[in-house]
Order: structure tokens, then C-alpha cells, then sequence
């Protein structure tokens, strides 16, 4: 990411579609074409995982499994394995949110449907697509399978204690008496996966290349914890001693008590990290670049205890820095990792950036509230960085701008060089919202990246999400319609201007 380029921000599940979430389907390459259409380099995609639930894709049962929702029904019905009526049983009517509670019940009959038509041969390539994942893969479908054996229990309550603790002879009797199960779920990953590939390629072949999101911690009630204990800080029953967050903050005033079990870096780093080389080998075949969410806990990471009612109580303690690193060199080749470098950033953080050249990360809506120093100003960002309006963690735009000190919103205009009139309008050609973006792409960033709902100009109801606040988020989406309400025009001439055409 050394070249001047810039993308778009948008989930997969906030894609247009019929089927209530957006899909792997032609909508996504009609995105694609989009990005292309107006020069754009970069498509921006958080985390792939399941969902929890709250419908984070931030807080998994599985670090290297994909979100079933994602898959398009429609090309199972080109392969014979659906048909035209279960497809319109799909069909969800509100094209703005996704259908969480809807998909809930739906999803798995209907592919369970499709795996039942699926051949001898269709069927061997799942198998051949278990085995070349045999490290996490196994072990979520039967995972998942017991999870609701147990009527939904945790993997740390169930009654049965060798699968509790996943003693490796009750795990293989287990499998075998699921086979076919086992089988229906990795049916599901395959279908997925190789969805998803065609999706990359066609980005690739555009000349788009798939940022991917991936969180540093999993979450306790996933598969990885279940059949990892020995890498997380776990007392031998599966307790966590203390649990990942992060202190007080611009997002919360008593911090962030996420509840992720902590990992075991000592134990981790006896076998040079292999799980995370794993899942980071995982996440390269999916993206062509990755960004770490959190990046600052390889430095020093909060660890909170337990019990502790809020995250104030939390302490600092050392992660494993530049050895982990040294891994990843020693793995990948040219491995693209964004670090995410945002919130309470010390010593210790910067001297990590610096060792690794990583790029980092830096926030428009930021930069107003302090002096001309503050890092998060446009003509303070270094080069190497990727510079947004906003994430996913943000308000848009148009919102910030409603809800910011008079101060800031002025100071932030002017900055900008708003050309006058009514900043609070909103839509496609918002001239606010256009001096915003307009200011990011004029920066010396090489990589900037504007939320698709800038694009649109929307108002703080098309949040993403916001932080410590369990309910209500995600669910956003976007209708064809207003995608193709985006001037393209307006945003190809952008990047040709600044120099950050593909």
C-alpha cells in the first residue's frame, strides 16, 4: 500500500439484495464495477466471521469460519441444488436493515435443503475442502453440532465433561456418530469459501483488491477457545482470569469491558504462534490486505479482571511486541497489514510502528477537537497510512457534523473549505459532506477510504455501529437505488485529480 489509492468502506451484509442481508451474489460485482467505474482501488469489508448474539461480526464463535448468511441462494439454484419457489421464501421485504431474527429461521433449512440434493462428487469436494482445513474446521462443525445438542449451553457448561474439555477419544466418537452433520457444516464453509473466491477473483480481475478486518481477540464461547484452552489465560475449568477491553476513553467514560478471554503469549509463542499464523494465512487467502483491529494490544493490552464490574479496574500488560512479528515475516511474504492504531496510543505503540513499518491508521472526525498538531489533522498524516472520514465505530459525516461542538463544526468547515450555504443537507451531493471527503483525498495518505454512507451523504441513522452499546447495530444497508444515486462522476474526477486512480 505504498501508492496513492483510495476505496470505499462497506460491509457485505449491507449490500443490496432480495434475500434480507447482502450476499455473494451479482450485487456484489456490481459494487465491484462501481469501485472500478470511478477508480477506486479498494474495497473495505469488515470481519467474515459468524456473527454473535448481537450480530457482531466482531464477536465470533469462530475465528476462521464464514457467516452462512453471506452466501448467494441464487447460485446454489444454478447448480440444481435449490428452486425458483424455496428462493422466493427468501425473500425479505424491507431492503434498508438486515433481517437478522428472519434469517435466524430460515438459513439453515433452506441449506440443508441444498445439501441433500448435493451429489456424490459435490460431496468429495467438501470432504477434500475439510481435510485442507483440518486445523479449525472439524472441530467448529462438531462444535457447533454440540452446541445445540446442549440446547444452546455454552462449550464451558455442558454437562458432558470430556467434550467439555475436548478430550481428544470423546471428540472422535463424537465425529463419528455426527458424520453427516459434521458434513452438512463444513458443506456450509465449502459453499461459502468457494462463493467468496469467485467474488475476489472478480475484484482482482477490476483491477479491486479486498481490505478484510480481522479482531484480535475471539470469544470465549467459540470453537477456538473450546479446542485452544492451553493458548487463552484460562484457569484449568475454563474460567477466564482476566478478560481483554480497553481503558476509559473518547467512546466511553468507563471504558470498554469486552469479556474476550486473553492469550496465553507464553504458550503461543512455544510453537511460533501458529494459530495466529493460521488464522493470518486463513485471512490472506480471503483479502488482499488485513487489518488489524486493536493492533496497539501486541505492544501492551487491558487486562481486566474478571469479576471487575467496568473496565476502569483493568491494568497494563506487555504483549509480544516485535517476536510476534518476526513470525509473521518468517511465514508470509509481504504479508498487508493495516495496524489500527487508534484510542490511547504510547511509547510503546509508536516504537511497534515503527519497527514494522505498518501502516496505520488515522480519522478525520478526530482531528478537530484539539490544536494543528494532533495526528489526526490531514496535513499532519505520513504517508504511510490509510486516512478515513470515519469507520465502521463512527458516526457518519453528516451526523458528526450535527452532533460536533460549534467549534469543531466550524473549525472543520473552514478547514475544509466548505463552499457556503446550508452544511446540515445532506444526499449524494451534500456539498459538506463533498469538502470532507474532498479535504481526506487531498492528503498526503497513500491509502484513503471513505464509509459508503459519506458517499450518500446519510445522517446518523446509518451508523454502523456504536461501541459499547450491544443492541441495535450492524444492521445497516444500502438499496441499488442509492448506490446509483453516488455522483460517479464527481468521484472518479476526485481520484484523478489527487492522483489515486487504480
Amino acid at each position: 500500500m505504498n501508492k496513492r489509492a483510495s476505496g470505499v468502506l462497506m460491509h457485505v451484509s449491507s449490500l443490496p439484495g432480495a434475500y434480507g442481508i447482502g450476499c455473494f451474489g451479482k450485487e456484489a460485482k456490481e459494487f465491484i464495477d462501481f469501485l472500478s467505474d470511478t477508480g477506486c482501488t479498494y474495497w473495505q469489508v469488515l470481519p467474515f466471521t459468524p456473527t454473535d448474539a448481537y450480530n457482531s461480526p466482531y464477536a465470533s464463535i469462530s475465528a476462521f469460519a464464514g457467516n452462512r448468511n453471506f452466501i448467494d441462494l441464487e447460485q446454489l439454484r444454478d447448480e440444481g441444488l435449490l428452486t425458483d419457489d424455496e428462493l422466493r421464501v427468501q425473500m425479505y421485504a424491507n431492503p434498508y436493515s438486515a433481517a437478522f431474527d428472519f434469517l435466524e429461521l430460515r438459513r439453515i433449512p433452506v441449506l440443508y435443503r441444498a445439501f441433500t440434493r448435493a451429489d456424490e462428487a459435490y460431496r468429495d469436494k467438501v470432504r477434500a475442502f475439510a481435510e485442507e482445513n483440518k486445523s479449525w474446521l472439524p472441530d467448529y462443525a462438531l462444535y457447533i453440532i454440540l452446541k445445540e445438542a446442549n440446547i444452546g449451553a455454552e462449550w464451558y457448561d455442558w454437562a458432558d465433561e470430556d467434550l467439555k474439555l475436548h478430550r481428544p477419544e470423546a471428540v472422535a466418537k463424537a465425529m463419528e456418530e455426527q458424520a453427516e452433520t459434521v458434513l452438512f457444516m463444513e458443506f456450509i464453509q465449502y459453499t461459502f469459501f468457494e462463493q467468496w473466491k469467485k467474488i475476489k477473483k472478480y475484484a482482482n480481475s477490476k483491477g479491486v483488491e479486498i481490505i478484510g478486518d480481522l479482531p484480535m481477540y475471539v470469544a470465549r464461547n467459540s470453537a477456538d477457545v473450546w479446542a485452544n484452552r492451553h493458548l487463552f489465560d484460562l484457569t484449568e475449568d475454563g474460567e477466564p482470569k482476566n478478560v481483554a477491553g480497553v481503558p476509559p476513553d473518547y467512546f466511553s467514560e468507563f471504558g470498554q469491558k469486552w469479556g474476550n478471554p486473553l492469550y496465553n503469549w507464553a504458550e503461543m509463542k512455544k510453537d511460533g504462534y501458529r494459530w495466529w499464523m493460521d488464522r493470518l494465512g486463513a485471512c490472506f487467502k480471503l483479502f488482499d490486505a488485513v487489518r488489524i483491529d486493536h493492533f496497539r494490544a501486541f505492544s501492551a493490552y487491558w487486562a481486566v479482571p474478571a469479576e471487575a464490574e467496568t473496565a476502569k479496574e483493568g491494568q497494563w500488560l506487555d504483549g509480544p511486541k516485535t517476536d510476534f512479528f518476526d513470525a509473521v515475516n518468517r511465514t508470509f511474504k509481504d504479508p498487508k497489514i493495516i495496524a489500527e492504531d487508534l484510542g490511547i496510543i504510547d511509547d510503546g505503540v509508536i516504537d511497534l510502528l515503527k519497527k514494522t513499518e505498518l501502516p496505520c491508521m488515522r480519522v478525520m472526525q478526530f482531528a478537530f477537537m484539539e490544536g494543528k498538531d494532533n495526528m489526526h489533522m490531514p496535513h499532519n498524516y505520513p504517508k504511510n497510512c490509510v486516512a478515513y472520514t470515519g469507520t465502521h465505530d463512527n458516526n457518519t459525516v453528516l451526523g458528526w457534523l450535527w452532533e460536533a461542538q460549534p467549534y469543531e463544526r466550524e473549525h472543520a468547515l473552514k478547514y475544509c473549505a466548505f463552499p457556503g450555504g446550508d452544511w446540515a443537507v445532506g444526499g449524494s451531493e451534500s456539498a459538506s459532506c463533498h469538502a470532507i471527503i474532498r479535504t481526506l483525498w487531498q492528503s498526503p495518505a497513500n491509502t484513503v477510504i471513505v464509509p459508503v454512507q459519506d458517499l450518500c451523504g446519510f445522517g446518523k441513522d446509518t451508523k454502523m455501529n456504536v461501541p459499547g452499546v450491544p443492541n441495535g447495530n450492524w444492521a445497516f444497508r444500502v438499496t441499488q437505488e442509492q448506490l446509483d444515486g453516488i455522483d460517479k462522476e464527481w468521484l472518479k474526477e476526485l481520484n484523478n485529480v489527487y492522483y489515486r486512480s487504480k
